[in-house]
């Protein structure tokens, strides 16, 4: 269920104790800050204590404080600006070990998206991408790198892909216009959506293409407008937005393309290291 946390603050004011009024008021006007405190830290901020903030979570109808604060950050993903982002993040570090954060988040995020990504939705977008006569891949702005990543494999599986990065939304539908039912399209979005990314996805739909959404939640922009959605989860940290988790989806589409079509790819790369060893592409070792 998706929870609008200030829908329910106004909602629920009249009923609230003087202690619950402090917590909903703080949240109001630093939501951005609150979604990524503890309840502790919620309870001194606010002036309350921690087991009053933990009642205020299941008073609004969530399981505790853990459910409540994911709902609050799904929530204020998508409005943060960079400033805020930057603030948020100087909060969340607290003079932790820079690396230490930020490598847990990132298997904490890979340990999610392997529990919640749909086995039949992948299988799914696997054989979508191999019965397509040309596949288009969307992806604008941070998530520009797994288009381009994407792109780069499936070039040596297919004559007709097409990466599309870094366009704006009209040029990006000069790339598009020809877009039809014989096509795939794999497209990339995470908060801040691309409001480009979700236009593009949306016209390559109704022209009868099959797309693939690979964003966080089948509710973001891009979920809402793809056939088979591919959710990975991502993070923020401070300007950068932490994709880790969704290039390992990347890696899996690749390895689950590649490995039916093992007899093209082997007759391709054969002819390929043959063209690299007679023009140097590559280093070649010497024995010691």
């Amino acid at each position: 269920m998706s929870y609008d946390i200030l829908a329910i603050l106004q909602e629920k004011e009249p009923s609230f104790s003087k202690g619950q009024r402090r917590i909903a008021q703080y949240i109001r006007e630093n939501y951005d800050k609150a979604a990524f405190m503890t309840a502790n830290r919620l309870g001194k901020t606010a002036g309350v204590s921690e087991s009053t903030v933990v009642r205020f979570a299941v008073d609004l109808g969530f399981d505790g404080y853990p459910s409540m604060q994911k709902a609050m950050q799904e929530m204020v993903l998508n409005r943060l600006t960079s400033v805020q982002r930057i603030e948020v993040a100087s909060n969340r570090l607290g003079g932790q070990d820079v690396v230490s954060m930020v490598v847990h988040s990132d298997m904490e995020k890979l340990r999610q998206t392997e529990e919640i990504l749909d086995r039949d939705e992948f299988q799914a977008a696997v054989n979508a991408i191999i019965r397509a006569k040309r596949v288009y891949i969307l992806g604008v702005r941070s998530v520009a790198p797994l288009a381009n990543f994407l792109g780069y494999y499936l070039n040596y599986m297919f004559n007709n892909v097409h990466v599309i990065t870094g366009f704006s939304t009209g040029e990006m539908f000069e790339k598009i216009v020809g877009v039809n039912g014989e096509d795939t399209v794999i497209a990339f979005s995470f908060p801040r959506y691309s409001a480009s990314t979700t236009k593009g996805a949306q016209y390559c739909r109704s022209a009868g293409a099959t797309v693939i959404g690979l964003t966080d939640s089948k509710l973001s922009p891009l979920g809402s407008n793809s056939d088979h959605v591919l959710i990975a989860k991502s993070d923020m940290v401070s300007l950068v937005d932490s994709l880790v988790a969704p290039l390992s989806i990347v890696n899996a589409l690749i390895v689950a393309v590649a490995s039916k079509r093992e007899q093209e790819l082997s007759r391709t790369f054969a002819n390929l290291e043959r063209i690299w060893d007679e023009y140097d592409v590559y280093e070649k070792q010497v024995e010691r």
